[in-house]
């Protein structure tokens, strides 16, 4: 691994506040701390940015995360900057990772959609993982890991987008919790890595963005 930080651009939740009447582009201060860890430097992405790809092309990045937070729909501004760093990302043969929403998003650029989880077995609870893809599991040295969980949103087979593999399933209702692209670098997980910064979250990150095996055909 090299000494030289990566530069990671990260997507960017909306914050509305009751005393000004403005809308906030916000990260939870876990990312940063987490960005330290791995190595990345953090490049903020607002979300209301006319020349995008202008900017990330004077920056020459090294990866692309996908933020959590928010609903597709709730900001359109947005979800039409992730979508544009999405489609930057398979231009420029950059890695993305999608988190949660991230992965959500992932899903939806390629027609795939969302259910919603009646039970509330995915909220705010942790419960087990089952990794297929065998790079990854080798990375971790186990097929099973554990995973936190905050959303009620979730990906079934009949919702997966296209050219999109599952690799990731709950043991316990086999909903999908993360994807990876047929051709392109993208990864999307339902979790949050940056909540639980362990040994595992950390591999996962470093696998991505460091190590070329997991985009192989």
């Amino acid at each position: 691994m090299s000494d030289k930080f990566l530069k990671i651009a990260i997507s960017l939740r909306i914050v509305e506040t009751e005393n000004y009447e403005e809308k906030r582009d916000a990260i939870s201060q876990d990312w940063p701390q987490f960005f330290e860890k791995l190595k990345f430097n953090p490049i903020l992405i607002p979300n209301n940015m006319k020349y995008l790809e202008t900017y990330l092309d004077s920056i020459q990045i090294n990866g692309i995360i996908l933020s959590g937070g928010d609903n597709i729909g709730d900001y359109p501004e947005r979800d039409f900057t992730e979508k544009k760093l999405i489609d930057y990302g398979i231009h420029n043969n950059i890695p993305i990772f999608g988190v949660c929403r991230g992965m959500q998003i992932i899903n939806h650029f390629f027609n795939g959609t969302i259910s919603k989880d009646s039970s509330k077995n995915h909220v705010d609870k942790s419960h087990e993982i089952q990794i297929s893809n065998k790079i990854l599991s080798k990375k971790l040295n186990s097929k099973l890991i554990m995973a936190n969980s905050f959303h009620n949103n979730i990906i079934k087979d009949e919702n997966l987008g296209e050219n999109l593999i599952p690799f990731a399933r709950t043991v316990f209702d086999n909903t999908i919790e993360g994807i990876i692209h047929k051709r392109y670098k993208i990864l999307g997980i339902m979790w949050h890595p940056e909540r639980e910064q362990n040994k595992n979250n950390e591999l996962i990150l470093k696998c991505i963005f460091y190590d070329k095996d997991l985009w192989k055909d």
